[in-house]
């Protein structure tokens, strides 16, 4: 399956595991920069066999980028679930892509393993009350070793993902907790729940009621009042898929639904809006409303898409822009407003120390029409002076993230170049990111294009459990 786009070039999986110390840098890490950048991938251990659905197919990889006093280490480890483990023994794939529908029997890979689909925590990772977890697609994540990113098994977060979690839960930086959903293919389709700051369960998977089908979620916002959840007409069909067909059919006659999902267990507040697709939301935070303009609001800035890309059989290609939408939960009203001139945007993020609290910069992927045929350039929005810079690398550039320095802050992102496919990570001056870096860490191995990471300061506390095997 070389020929598949997201199985070679800048996607190429990455099979070597290495552990490197005082990586070669152009330039110089700033002296007050202290932590470390983790990234998690789909990353498939040995060749696909059947369909490989880009992202959601494919082994999970960690890079984790250590940065401390000037300096950048790397170490690298594939998330090892059994079934990794059962093909690693193999030394071929014997489990087929998602869509295929086909499982392994007992004569080859015994009768624990028997009839089970792939497990794929391969999208995000998330620390959280001591935990280093992988973050799968709408299951249970898995737990790492923090210190060797060793592989420790499966975690329900003490119940609180006990039917599974998608990979963007969000941390409440005021509170300390962390709020999840999870989509279902059956009743009930749709749950929250919550975990608190010493990682007990504080509110146990909770079906979120007026959701009739099972829907695809892949993001969700979170504000001091709510989790907000865009339920657009991305619908599972097994019935489709055992004939032939896709497992995802986009109806968007249905159009989009929004629900505000009180925190405090309250009443569910809906908003109807036209048919959109929404990966990822930047932040979204509550703003009190007075007499003039009746009542509180949500304001959420997310991407929007004209329809869900390779999902959907359109007529023409997908299209995206960065979007902040006004919510009235009162009045069940949704006003939308294009941010900035940037087109075929994704991956936003902010501060994380952000979340659930007015923003004032975002950043983006995107396409400046050079000649990589990936995304290639990073956009800077400037929320309250109403203006958007990029810059543009010349290299396949991945989602950014936020690091806050002791002086001053910065973004970070990995890259790989398209021609001689070797991979760097840069490290630019959040004042003035389209500048250009400040410095370029040149990674041993190619890091492979996507997905989702996370920056830990140093200092953060992990709890230290010893992996399996």
């Amino acid at each position: 399956m070389a020929h598949h786009a997201h199985l070679s070039g800048v996607f190429a999986p990455q099979r070597e595991e290495v552990d490197i110390n005082d990586l070669e840098v152009d330039g110089e890490i700033p002296d007050d920069l202290h932590g470390t950048y983790l990234r998690n991938g789909p990353n498939p251990r040995f060749d696909p066999i059947g369909s490989y659905v880009y992202p959601l197919d494919g082994d999970a990889m960690v890079h984790r980028l250590e940065i401390a006093d000037g300096a950048a280490h790397y170490r690298n480890r594939f998330v090892r679930t059994p079934m990794v483990l059962a093909e690693e023994r193999a030394g071929h794939a014997i489990w087929s892509g998602l869509t295929d529908g086909y499982t392994p029997s007992a004569d080859e890979v015994g009768p624990d393993l028997a009839g089970t689909f792939r497990q794929l925590p391969d999208i995000n990772i998330v620390q959280h009350a001591g935990r280093l977890l992988a973050m799968a697609e709408s299951d249970q994540p898995y737990r790492l070793d923090p210190a060797g990113l060793g592989t420790i098994g499966r975690d329900s977060c003490d119940g609180a993902m006990a039917v599974g979690s998608t990979a963007h839960p969000k941390i409440d930086p005021s509170t300390g907790e962390l709020v999840l959903f999870n989509y279902l293919l059956e009743a009930p389709y749709l749950t929250w729940a919550v975990i608190g700051p010493d990682g007990t369960t504080r509110r146990p998977p909770t079906p979120v009621e007026g959701v009739d089908r099972p829907l695809m979620i892949h993001d969700m916002a979170l504000t001091t009042r709510y989790i907000v959840l865009f339920l657009c007409p991305l619908v599972f069909d097994v019935g489709a898929m055992l004939n032939g067909g896709s497992l995802l059919q986009w109806h968007p006659e249905s159009g989009t639904r929004i629900a505000l999902i009180p925190r405090d267990g309250g009443s569910i507040r809906w908003v109807d809006s036209e048919p959109m697709w929404v990966w990822h939301f930047a932040n979204a935070f509550d703003t009190d409303g007075d007499q003039a303009s009746g009542g509180d609001t949500v304001t959420v800035d997310y991407v929007e898409w004209t329809y869900p890309g390779a999902f959907a059989d359109m007529p023409r290609a997908a299209s995206s822009t960065l979007v902040r939408a006004i919510l009235d939960p009162a009045r069940g009203t949704i006003t939308r407003t294009v941010l900035g001139e940037s087109v075929d945007v994704e991956f936003p993020r902010v501060d994380d120390r952000r979340l659930t609290l007015p923003h004032s910069r975002v950043a983006t992927v995107g396409r400046s029409g050079g000649d990589t045929g990936d995304r290639d350039s990073l956009w800077f929005h400037d929320l309250q002076a109403g203006t958007e810079t990029c810059w543009r690398p010349g290299v396949a550039i991945g989602e950014p993230i936020y690091m806050p320095g002791e002086r001053h802050d910065y973004w970070g992102a990995f890259g790989t170049d398209p021609d001689d496919l070797t991979s760097s990570f840069y490290v630019l001056a959040a004042e003035d990111p389209a500048a250009g870096p400040l410095a370029t860490v040149r990674m041993p191995i190619r890091v492979p294009a996507g997905l989702h990471g996370a920056w830990l300061p140093a200092g953060e506390p992990v709890e230290a459990v010893p992996p399996i095997g």
